[in-house]
């Protein structure tokens, strides 16, 4: 049971929430300020999904897990990720960082390094990990080609 709840959208849920409380009953007079920064939240959300639903199609096409801490069948470089090596855990930052901006919560900033940090601490290096034990050449020339997250 636990190891389903370690998996990101949980802590980028979590981190949601967390900033969300902090804009709506702690704001403590800090404020991004108004219209720029829901317009940019949105661009930010909008942006994080769609790199997410990107790299779900790709994976599906090439029949291969989306789900951490499982083996990948087939090492996908095509699509969104001939761009980066981590487009859904980039999606998640970036989703954060939108709904930071849009709750208008300026002390939950920290969070967005945060998340960065713990996804990839807990999710990308051992995923990575994996990859060079299976895939070993294939994975050293990707990830000569193709940069972690931008």
């Amino acid at each position: 049971m636990l190891k389903w709840l370690d998996i990101p959208p949980v802590w980028l849920l979590a981190a949601a929430v967390l900033a969300w409380v902090q804009g709506t009953y702690y704001p403590l007079g800090f404020s991004f300020g108004g219209v720029w920064a829901d317009f940019l939240g949105g661009i930010l959300v909008g942006g994080g999904i769609l790199l997410m639903l990107l790299a779900f199609v790709e994976m599906r096409k090439h029949r291969t897990t989306i789900i951490p801490h499982r083996d990948a069948d087939t090492m996908v470089q095509s699509g969104i990720f001939s761009r980066t090596r981590n487009p859904i855990y980039l999606g998640d930052v970036l989703v954060l960082a939108g709904l930071v901006l849009r709750f208008d919560a300026v002390l939950a900033l920290p969070l967005v390094p945060l998340l960065l940090w713990l996804l990839e601490r807990r999710f990308v290096i051992p995923e990575e990990h994996r990859l060079r034990i299976k895939f070993r050449a294939n994975f050293a020339r990707y990830c000569q080609k193709t940069r972690r997250w931008i």
